[in-house]
């Protein structure tokens, strides 16, 4: 018998925490980009059905970056066309990553309704993933976002570095926070911090979070997202959702990493998240058993099981 039908989690609510946290879904592109054996378009496109079937709102659904630089993703125009009826008749949001001017041209033109872009908090993954510097990828945004808000599409930004950076070490929180400031200035609807190498603990999550309050970035235009290369990713999660935060990024089955960072391990996986936000007695809107079926499902099609310790409680056969 699994642990849901015996009741568990057991709903022990804490104190001063969100009632509702949207998840933000990156399984079906941060997760997928890193796959080095080519996943087909049409198994791609069964996968946001079922997340979405799991009832996740706001699935990632891929990425219009130049096919050279991440070559799973280069079927972004056949991709999209196949997902898109989800946001008119289910609700769902299916953003899509877009790197520069000609990246929205090619989601626009496909009907896509929310964008996302990429910053750097430091200037050496700027130039890795960016090949420019953070102000040089500051002033590529700048038209990027003004085109998208003049045409109502929503516009959020990740900021990859937060917390440390594999050549540079710790990340002082005032460059995060520039970074962060200038998005926000130029017309992004929200930001979305990026533990790209997962080196954060819960006191550096909070005292950034609570600088960038300080410097008039509100709490409501913030997401977190966390890699759990240390084991982390939960308890700075909890950390986010203690100061206020209620858009947290996690990834099905846990899958992904960053191919720019090579230190960086897997997503926080939604379903170890959505273990903990049911036991916290935090509203999702996500059914658990539906969304491990999917991991499952799609693990086997990646030929590897899925990392994800919930997955493998909840999947287990005696």
């Amino acid at each position: 018998m699994s642990t849901p039908e015996l009741g568990l989690p057991m709903v022990v609510p804490a104190p001063d925490l969100p009632a509702r946290v949207r998840i933000y879904e990156v399984g079906a592109r941060d997760g997928l980009q890193n796959e080095k054996a080519t996943v087909p378009t049409e198994v791609k496109a069964e996968f946001v059905r079922r997340l979405a079937d799991s009832g996740l709102t706001t699935i990632e659904a891929t990425s219009f970056v130049h096919p050279k630089w991440v070559p799973q993703l280069a079927d972004a125009e056949q991709l999209f066309p196949l997902v898109s009826d989800l946001g008119r008749s289910s609700g769902v949001h299916l953003p899509v990553l877009v790197p520069n001017e000609r990246g929205l041209d090619r989601a626009l033109a496909l009907g896509a309704r929310h964008v996302a872009l990429f910053a750097s908090a430091t200037e050496s993954f700027a130039k890795a993933n960016l090949n420019r510097t953070v102000d040089e990828s500051l002033a590529m945004f700048e038209p990027v976002v003004s085109r998208a808000k003049a045409d109502k599409v929503h516009a959020r930004s990740y900021i990859s570095m937060c917390f440390g950076d594999p050549w540079e070490g710790p990340v002082p929180i005032h460059q995060v926070v520039r970074v962060c400031k200038a998005l926000m200035d130029m017309g992004c609807d929200e930001l979305s911090l990026g533990d790209t190498i997962g080196v954060a603990t819960p006191g550096h999550v909070q005292t950034l979070l609570a600088e960038l309050n300080e410097e008039g970035v509100p709490t409501s235009a913030l997401g977190v997202h966390f890699h759990d290369t240390y084991g982390q990713a939960l308890t700075n999660t909890l950390a986010a959702l203690q100061h206020g935060v209620t858009t947290v990024d996690a990834s099905a089955g846990g899958l992904g990493g960053c191919p720019y960072a090579k230190s960086a391990t897997g997503n926080l996986a939604t379903e170890d998240l959505v273990w903990m936000l049911q036991g916290l007695g935090i509203d999702t809107g996500v059914d658990l058993a539906r969304l491990t079926a999917t991991s499952v499902w799609m693990a086997e099609r990646l030929g590897r099981p899925s990392p994800s310790r919930t997955v493998k409680a909840l999947s287990h056969k005696e």
